[in-house]
C-alpha cells in the first residue's frame, strides 16, 4: 500500500501533468472518434470487453490515441499490465519483463500483457528478443507506432498480431474534445470561467489537424497565458488562439510511409497526366524537405518508364531542368523542378509553372491529406491495409489514359496550373478541360467505394477449413448460388453484417471470412434453426463466432451489410413497409442491402408431364399445370415496390436456372401434406381425395428420376442514400 508521502506526490504530479494527459479518457466508451474500428460490435471493442485483446499493434499519426487506447486495455483486462517506452529500454529492460511474466504465469496462472511504446523505435535484435516470448505466449502484446508496422516492425511480429489502423480526428471529435476539457471540473478548466469564441474554436481545431494532443496543448497554453478580463473571465478571442497554435506540422518521413506513398502518389499523377495532382504531390514534398535530387531521379525514370519514344524530348528537357537545377540551388531551382513536372504531365515551359506555389499554398493550408488509398505504395503492405487497390493502369486504356482520382477528397475540382493558349500548352486545352470534367465524374461514382482498409490480423487455417467444409455440406449447387449472390462485394474488414432469416450458415460463410474485424449477426426465424446453428458453431473461437437471434427484435445496428434469401414476409404492403422500416432503422449511412429471391416457373406437376412417356386421361395434369403456374408466380413477396419508394438505391439483376431433382419420398412427403402451402394447393385443384390418390401414384412410377425444374433468381441490390 503506498504511504501518505506517496499519495500526496502522486495528486502533486497529477496536478502538473500537461492539460492533454490529464484528459486522457479512463474507459472505452469515453474514447472520442474511431468509430470504424471501436464502434459498437467491432471486433475490437468486443475483445477488449471479452478481455481476449491478444497480441496488437495500434498504428497511425500522433494524437489519435494508440496509447490512450492501451491504458484503457489495461484497465479492463485482468491481466497484469505493464508497459515500455522503445526510446528508452533496452534489450535488459525487455528481458526483466518477461521473466516476471514467467514467473507470475508458472507461480499464479496470471497472465501478463506488455505495452511498448514507439515499438518501431526497437531494432531488430531487440524485437527478435522479444518474439519468443510472444510466440509461445509467455506475454500478449500491445505496441503502438506512428510508423507502418510492415515497414519498421519485424516480420514474424506482425503475423502474429492484430494491425488496427488510427485515423486523424474528425473536426467533431476535435469539437467534442475541446468541450470537454472546458466543462471538466477534475481534470480540465470546469472550474474556472473560460469563454472561447466560435472563431477561435474552429481555428484550434483546423490548424489542429486531426491530433487531440496539438489541440490540447494550444488550449492550455492559451488559458494559462490569458490573465483575467474586468469580468473575472478568461476570454478566448481568434487572435489568442492564432498565437497558441500558429502553423501545421507536415507529416513526413522520408524513410516511412509518408516517403513511398507520397512519391508514389506523384509518379502515378504523372503517368496519368494529371498536372494538378503532380503539382500538389511535389509540392507536398517539397516542403516536407525531400531532396529535390531524389525527385529529379524519378522523373528521370518517368520519362523513359511512361513517356518514352511518345515524347523523346521528355528526357532532355529533365535533365537540362536537372543541370539548372545543381546551377542555381534553392530557391530558385523550384522552377525547373516544377518545370520538368508539368512537362511529363504533358505541358511545355511557361509563366504556368507558378501554378505550384498555388499547390505549395494549399499543402500549407491542408496538410493534412491523406493521399487516396488506390495511390499508395502497394509493395509492402497492399493485401493487409489495401494500399493501391483500385488504382487503374493507364497504359491498359485506349490513348494511355483513364478518368481517375489523383487529388485528396476534399480537393477534387481544385485547378493548379491553367495552360496558355499558345504553343503546345495552347493546343492541350480543350484536352485538358474535358479530361479534368472527366476524372470529378469518376471521383464521384466511386467515392463509395474508397473507404479505408483499418485493420489486418494473421492467417487462420482453422476457420479457412471449417468454411469450405461448411459450404461443401450445402451442395455443390448452392455454394455456386451463394458466390453469384456475393459476386463484385466489396468487403472491408471491420465491418458488420446481418444475415436475415438463415436456415443455414450458407449465407453467412462469406461474412465470416472476409469481415474478421467487425462482426456477423444472424437472425433465424424458427427456434429449431437456431439450436441447429448453434450447434454448428461451437466449433468456432469465442470472438469469432457470429450473434444469433430469434427475429429482430434484438437486433442492434449500424450494420454496413444487410442481406438474406427467401424472406418469408407478410403478404401484405403495409406488412413489407413495416419490414423494410425496421431494416432501414438498423442500416449504417452507406450500407448495401442483398436479398435474393427464388421463383419456380415449372412445379412438380409441370415437371411430372415431361417424365412420363404420355399423358393420363384421369386426372387432368393440362389444367393443374396452368393453375400450378399462376400459384409459384403469387408466391414470391414483392419487395421492390417498396424498395423505389424509400431511401434505398435499388438496382436487380436476374437469371433462370434449369435443374433436375432426383425424386426422393421426402419430396412427395412434402408436397401431398395438408399442412404444407403446395399439398392445400393440390387439395383445392382436384378436390376429390380418388384423384389426389391417383396423382401421388403417377409421381411414385417415376420415384429415383430427375424432375425437371426452372428457377429464377432475381438479386436485389439496395444502397441506403443519406438523409
Amino acid at each position: 500500500m503506498p504511504d501518505l508521502f506517496e499519495q500526496h506526490a502522486d495528486t502533486l504530479l497529477q496536478g502538473l501533468a500537461p492539460l492533454a494527459d490529464r484528459l486522457r479518457p479512463r474507459r472505452l466508451d469515453d474514447f472520442v472518434g474511431q468509430d470504424s474500428i471501436l464502434g459498437p460490435g467491432r471486433l475490437l471493442r468486443r475483445a477488449i470487453a471479452a478481455d481476449r485483446v491478444g497480441n496488437l499493434i495500434l498504428h497511425g499519426p500522433p494524437g489519435v490515441g494508440k496509447t490512450t487506447l492501451a491504458r484503457i486495455i489495461a484497465g479492463s483486462t485482468r491481466a497484469h499490465f505493464s508497459s515500455l517506452n522503445a526510446v528508452l529500454a533496452g534489450v535488459k529492460d525487455l528481458r526483466a519483463e518477461v521473466d516476471a511474466a514467467r514467473e507470475r504465469l508458472q507461480r499464479h496462472g496470471l497472465r501478463s500483457t506488455l505495452f511498448i511504446d514507439e515499438v518501431h523505435r526497437f531494432n531488430s535484435a531487440q524485437q527478435d528478443a522479444l518474439l519468443p516470448w510472444v510466440e509461445n505466449g509467455t506475454v500478449n502484446l500491445i505496441g503502438a507506432t506512428t510508423e507502418n508496422p510492415f515497414f519498421e516492425v519485424n516480420k514474424a511480429l506482425v503475423s502474429r498480431s492484430r494491425l488496427f489502423r488510427l485515423q486523424p480526428l474528425e473536426p467533431e471529435h476535435l469539437h467534442q474534445l475541446l468541450q470537454r476539457a472546458l466543462s471538466d471540473n477534475e481534470r480540465g478548466y470546469g472550474n474556472r470561467r473560460v469563454a472561447i469564441s466560435d472563431d477561435a474554436a474552429n481555428h484550434l481545431v483546423d490548424v489542429a489537424g486531426g491530433d487531440a494532443r496539438s489541440l490540447l496543448n494550444a488550449l492550455e497554453l492559451a488559458v494559462e497565458t490569458t490573465p483575467l478580463n474586468d469580468d473575472g473571465v478568461i476570454a478566448i478571442d481568434l487572435a489568442i488562439a492564432e498565437e497558441s497554435i500558429q502553423q501545421r506540422a507536415v507529416l513526413y518521413d522520408k524513410q516511412g510511409d509518408a516517403h513511398f506513398d507520397t512519391i508514389s502518389a506523384f509518379i502515378k499523377s504523372l503517368r496519368g497526366s494529371d498536372a494538378d495532382a503532380a503539382l500538389f504531390w511535389l509540392a507536398r514534398m517539397v516542403e516536407a524537405g525531400e531532396n529535390p535530387r531524389f525527385i529529379f531521379r524519378r522523373m528521370l525514370i518517368a520519362a523513359g518508364e511512361d513517356i518514352g519514344l511518345a515524347d523523346p524530348q521528355a528526357i532532355v528537357v529533365v535533365e537540362a531542368c536537372a543541370a539548372t537545377f545543381e546551377r542555381v540551388g534553392l530557391p530558385e531551382g523550384l522552377y525547373p523542378l516544377a518545370q520538368a513536372a508539368l512537362y511529363l504531365a504533358g505541358a511545355e515551359k511557361s509563366n504556368s509553372v507558378l501554378g505550384f506555389f498555388d499547390a505549395l499554398k494549399a499543402v500549407r493550408e491542408r496538410n493534412r491529406q491523406q493521399v487516396p488509398a488506390h495511390l499508395r505504395d502497394a509493395n509492402r503492405d497492399g493485401q493487409a491495409f489495401g494500399d493501391g487497390v483500385g488504382y487503374r493502369y493507364p497504359h491498359a486504356y485506349a490513348e494511355h489514359w483513364v478518368a481517375q482520382q489523383y487529388l485528396p477528397n476534399s480537393l477534387q475540382g481544385q485547378v493548379f496550373w491553367q495552360p496558355g493558349s499558345l504553343g503546345w500548352e495552347g493546343a492541350l486545352r480543350p484536352r485538358l478541360a474535358q479530361r479534368r470534367a472527366a476524372q470529378l465524374a469518376a471521383a464521384a461514382e466511386t467515392a463509395a467505394d474508397q473507404a479505408e482498409v483499418l485493420s489486418h490480423g494473421p492467417e487462420d487455417p482453422q476457420l479457412q477449413r471449417w468454411l469450405a467444409r461448411s459450404a461443401a455440406a450445402e451442395g455443390e449447387r448452392l455454394d455456386q448460388l451463394r458466390q453469384r449472390f456475393w459476386q463484385d462485394t466489396s468487403w472491408r474488414r471491420h465491418e458488420r453484417v446481418l444475415i436475415l432469416g438463415a436456415r443455414s450458415l450458407l449465407w453467412a460463410l462469406d461474412a465470416l471470412e472476409h469481415t474478421p474485424e467487425g462482426q456477423v449477426v444472424i437472425s433465424t426465424d424458427s427456434p429449431d434453426d437456431l439450436q441447429r446453428l448453434q450447434a454448428q458453431l461451437k466449433v468456432l473461437d469465442q470472438l469469432r463466432q457470429p450473434t444469433l437471434l430469434l427475429g429482430l427484435e434484438a437486433a442492434e445496428g449500424p450494420f454496413e451489410r444487410i442481406a438474406g434469401r427467401q424472406l418469408q414476409l407478410a403478404g401484405d404492403a403495409a406488412g413489407r413497409r413495416r419490414w423494410l422500416a425496421r431494416i432501414t432503422a438498423l442500416a449504417a449511412p452507406g450500407c448495401e442491402l442483398r436479398l435474393l429471391r427464388s421463383q419456380s416457373l415449372l412445379g412438380p406437376v409441370s415437371g411430372l408431364l415431361q417424365l412420363l412417356p404420355e399423358q393420363p386421361e384421369w386426372p387432368d395434369l393440362q389444367r393443374v399445370a396452368a393453375a400450378e403456374a399462376s400459384w409459384l408466380a403469387a408466391q414470391t413477396t414483392d419487395l421492390k415496390a417498396e424498395l423505389q419508394r424509400s431511401p434505398w438505391q435499388l438496382s436487380s439483376r436476374s437469371w433462370d436456372e434449369p435443374l433436375k431433382l432426383e425424386l426422393q419420398p421426402p419430396m412427395l412427403q412434402r408436397w401431398f401434406g395438408s399442412d404444407q402451402p403446395y399439398g392445400h394447393f393440390l387439395q383445392n385443384q382436384l378436390g376429390d381425395v380418388a384423384q389426389l390418390q391417383a396423382l401421388e401414384t403417377l409421381f411414385r412410377q417415376v420415384m429415383n428420376s430427375p424432375l425437371p425444374q426452372r428457377l429464377r433468381h432475381e438479386l436485389l441490390i439496395a444502397r441506403l442514400q443519406a438523409a
